[in-house]
């Protein structure tokens, strides 16, 4: 959605974003050492298939970790909006890119699997020819990517990690509103892809117990490195007015424009605070863009609310940052599912950071990683996630209190630097493993 980008070299950092700094250094700093006493520097290939790097803010977090570590990085992802060139070499990673044609129908994803699978096999063999790789870290969706791991492992010895970043069986079910044959065929590949895998990392406890129970495997292969925030990436600015359009109070959500993120329900509960409550005193700003941005700009131009809502699409840092910055308060409308109950939601944790208090719907991981920074309305109560939001609006030193809690979970709990560790260790069990 956004490119990463770190604070120029001269920019001062907030207090806690040195806290978070400070409080990883020794843990990290340890894993590290012991990471320069290998004699050899393992050669790590990434494959990433929905999204391009370094946009994947995750996956990019991971590389540039693995890279200060020691270890040789290359990835192979779909060149996508500005990310469009075939190889290039970012901080010490190698980035190799391939066209993929992006799906809407159940054929087109047939076409847009094979399609990748092309690509990573061809690409994968020029990397292994080239300067070869030791371990794939396969970064789902979809849960196809075992298939190139298979190749490369049980032909030429090479390690398989599986990062697990979606439910898929539970994505299609959201998606779908139902199960069937290509439900359990979804669960069935993702069960081949944990039986492929050396070890697992998972994004959060809830992905961890689906590794054990749904994928059997042995729990001290699967390691939990959340998707902390990097806070030299995350910057508050100064607040723009401009964004209230001549109102006292800003909303603003940043995230996919889909179904499953519950833009209806969002709708319905901005007609809530307009028409029901009449507060005309509130603009909501809706970033991102995904399948369902036109239809939900168009729902909200039928329902009257083009006045208090802006839609302006997928946005820079920049633009992300101001708005962020000059919101009162900040929403994640996920619709209640199985899916998103056991989800990280990367917006929630960029909320925090920013110190924005936030509503959302009472979801298990949501939860989890806000808990008081956050009030939780009734799941799919619009009218109670709009009355929350009020209750905030009304009350500046709840939200004074909430930003503090936010920030002092990420800066001292939840940011990259407490999860870099954890990434590391996971690669040196794998390692342990390798030299047994």
């Amino acid at each position: 959605m956004l490119d990463a980008e770190k604070l120029p070299p001269n920019q001062p950092r907030n207090s806690w974003q040195e806290a978070a700094g400070d409080a990883a250094m020794t843990s990290t700093s340890g894993v590290l050492a012991q990471r320069s006493q290998s004699k050899t520097a393992n050669r790590v290939l990434f494959i990433v298939e929905n999204l391009p790097v370094p946009f994947d803010r995750r996956v990019w977090s991971e590389a540039t970790t693995l890279r200060s570590a020691g270890y040789e990085v290359s990835v192979i992802c779909p060149q996508r909006d500005n990310y469009s060139a075939k190889y290039e070499v970012l901080e010490g990673i190698h980035i190799y890119r391939h066209p993929l044609p992006e799906a809407s129908r159940k054929i087109g994803y047939l076409w847009e699997y094979a399609n990748a699978l092309f690509w990573q096999f061809t690409i994968s063999a020029k990397i292994y020819r080239e300067r070869g790789f030791d371990i794939i870290h396969a970064c789902n969706p979809p849960d196809l990517i075992f298939l190139v791991g298979a190749f490369w492992k049980f032909l030429f010895g090479v390690k398989f990690v599986f990062d697990h970043h979606d439910l898929n069986p539970e994505l299609f079910e959201a998606k779908f509103g139902r199960r069937g044959i290509l439900w359990r065929v979804l669960v069935w590949l993702e069960r081949l892809t944990f039986g492929i895998a050396d070890i697992s990392i998972a994004t959060n406890d809830s992905f961890r117990r689906v590794a054990i129970q749904r994928g059997m495997m042995r729990p001290e292969r699967v390691f939990t490195v959340r998707s902390g925030p990097n806070l030299s990436r995350i910057k508050e600015l100064p607040p723009d007015s401009r964004w209230k359009k001549g109102k006292p109070y800003l909303v603003a959500y940043i995230g996919v424009i889909g179904e499953q993120e519950g833009m209806d329900l969002l709708l319905a509960s901005v007609d809530y605070i307009v028409n029901t409550r009449g507060r005309k005193d509130v603009q909501f700003v809706i970033m991102g863009s995904g399948p369902s941005l036109s239809a939900t700009i168009q729902q909200a131009a039928d329902m009257g609310l083009n006045e208090w809502m802006e839609f302006p699409g997928r946005v820079d840092d920049k633009t992300l940052f101001t708005v962020l910055s000059t919101a009162e308060v900040c929403v994640n409308p996920d619709r209640p599912n199985q899916m998103n109950d056991k989800s990280t939601m990367n917006k929630i944790m960029e909320y925090m950071a920013l110190g924005r208090p936030i509503v959302q719907y009472d979801l298990t991981e949501g939860r989890v990683s806000a808990q008081n920074a956050s009030l939780y309305a009734r799941n799919t109560d619009h009218s109670d996630f709009g009355d929350k939001i009020l209750d905030l609006l009304d009350d500046p030193d709840r939200r004074a209190t909430m930003a503090a809690e936010g920030r002092r979970r990420v800066s001292q709990e939840l940011s990259w630097p407490h999860e870099a560790p954890k990434l590391l260790h996971a690669y040196q069990s794998l390692s342990a493993a390798r030299n047994c």
